[in-house]
């Protein structure tokens, strides 16, 4: 055999169909970690393509389907149908769910409970479920994990990368890896937030009226009736040891509260934080990802055809960081008060769009400088020279060089788009209620702080400060990996490349 032909790129497929077993037992295994929860996966998937279209459709027709007189009947129908289709994933068998590990009951004359998962306590039956939950998420990441090193081990024609060296460092990061476990619990808290919760959006916050909760009257010793909205506000924390529901407790009606109560009108504040943790995340990853969209474009076109484009992009740029984005940000809030984009998330979308424009141009500038070194390089030219396309040029040998920036800055920006969401919800110019954002938690429960209440406004802070620094940590350790030296050159540089999209 040749030297030439030893060293031939031999296609993915190919090198599966020679060796296909690890591939598939590994495929197999990741088919049943999704079985063991596919309800939640097919509501949670079409939750977001039933976002995505009443956004598009709302976009071309004025209104959100549903929502005003200019909603569109096709539109309608597909929207229905993807709600359809989310309310089938929600009647479907899930592993970890509410209705197998239930932690709402009520005790009975002699003391033991009843409704909950095994007669246990609800503090115990919520932290099991919890628990199981976060072993699935760390479980179902570790097989990722095995599926990188199964594709090395057998499927990658290269015995080392540079990408090798960058994952070997990450790996030995402990600053990094404290921001990733961090990051992840954070990722947990919002995807899983139905379970995850002590109990539901729909029962503590949106309809809590419509829900009934079972509680044992111990004057009467019998088991009583109640709406969950009137429990709420007897529950409720108001800075007084009478009234007040504290951290690991259990309220009047036999509910545990892992975070305590909030005030009037009362609720459960760690099911608060949840569907907030749901809210944060939404916002950051839209916000990045049309910013990083915007950036990587902006940043291919300017370095390759450099002079007047770039120039263009730079005053661009500029312009819209001279903008004080508080300003801007309370201005977008007025302005589209009363349009159809703030249906969304009680104006969540209209930040996350806001955002998107407003961070694409730091993201550029970081992007910028690699851009434009990976333009010089010889393989670029010779791609010129031999006629290739230019979209062709930057997606095959100029984006896999700076998509490690992108992943670095995108990580710390992200920290940044949350706590900033959150200081707009405590000034109240952010999200609305009653859609759940932290920084209004912190904002409602700061006249609470010196009081037997300091949980309301102390816990959301501390989560805040918490959930930004591993963000910040997290973007850390990439960075670290990528270039050790944290100087860009020319070698850390090539092994950004590689951890981009190389090997």
């Amino acid at each position: 055999m040749s030297s030439q032909h030893q060293f031939e790129e031999v296609p993915l497929r190919e090198r599966l169909a020679t060796n296909p077993r690890p591939a598939l037992v590994w495929a197999v295994g990741l088919a049943l970690l999704l079985l063991v929860e596919l309800g939640a996966v097919i509501s949670t998937l079409f939750g977001v393509f039933e976002l995505v279209a009443s956004v598009a459709i709302g976009a071309v027709s004025g209104a959100p389907q549903g929502i005003g007189p200019n909603s569109d009947a096709t539109g309608a129908v597909v929207v229905s149908i993807l709600n359809s289709i989310e309310q089938f994933g929600n009647t479907l068998p899930t592993l970890l769910s509410r209705s197998l590990i239930p932690n709402q009951g009520h005790q009975v004359a002699s003391g033991a409970w009843e409704g909950t998962f095994l007669g246990l306590p609800p503090a115990y039956a919520w932290f099991f479920r919890v628990v199981l939950i976060y072993a699935y998420l760390f479980l179902l990441l570790w097989w990722a994990w095995f599926g990188y090193r199964t594709f090395v081990e057998h499927y990658r024609q290269a015995d080392w990368t540079p990408r090798d060296d960058v994952v070997d460092r990450l790996r030995g990061h402990r600053w990094g890896q404290f921001g990733l476990v961090i990051v992840v619990l954070f990722v947990g808290l919002a995807l899983f937030a139905p379970t995850i919760s002590p109990t539901t959006f729909e029962q503590d916050i949106d309809r809590p009226y419509e829900f009934e909760v079972e509680y044992f009257d111990e004057e009467t010793g019998t088991v009583e009736t109640t709406t969950a909205g009137d429990a709420n506000l007897v529950s409720s924390s108001q800075g007084t040891p009478a009234y007040n529901t504290g951290p690991l407790s259990y309220d009047e009606f036999g509910r545990f509260h892992p975070f305590g109560t909030m005030n009037l009108p009362g609720g459960d504040l760690f099911t608060f934080m949840a569907y907030g943790a749901r809210v944060s995340l939404f916002i950051g990853v839209t916000a990045i990802a049309i910013s990083g969209f915007i950036a990587a474009a902006f940043g291919l076109l300017t370095a390759y055809y450099k002079g007047f484009a770039d120039l263009s992009v730079v005053v661009i740029s500029d312009s819209i960081q001279a903008i004080p984005v508080l300003l801007l940000l309370i201005l977008i809030n007025v302005v589209f008060a009363d349009h159809w984009l703030t249906s969304f998330y009680n104006g969540g979308l209209l930040l996350a769009l806001a955002f998107g424009f407003l961070y694409w141009p730091g993201l550029w500038r970081a992007v910028r400088g690699p851009a434009f070194q990976v333009s010089e390089q010889e393989w670029v030219d010779a791609a010129r020279s031999y006629g290739q396309r230019s979209t062709t040029t930057m997606r095959k040998h100029m984006l896999p060089y700076i998509l490690g920036y992108l992943l670095v800055y995108g990580s710390l920006t992200i920290g940044g788009i949350i706590i900033t969401t959150a200081a707009l919800s405590f000034l109240n110019i952010g999200i609305g209620a009653p859609t759940p954002e932290w920084g209004r938690a912190v904002a409602d429960g700061r006249s609470y702080v010196a009081t037997e209440s300091w949980h309301i406004a102390l816990i959301p802070g501390i989560l805040i400060v918490l959930v930004v620094t591993a963000l910040n940590a997290f973007g850390d350790g990439i960075r670290d990996a990528i270039d050790p030296q944290s100087q860009g050159g020319e070698g850390a540089a090539n092994e950004a490349a590689a951890a981009g999209g190389g090997g």
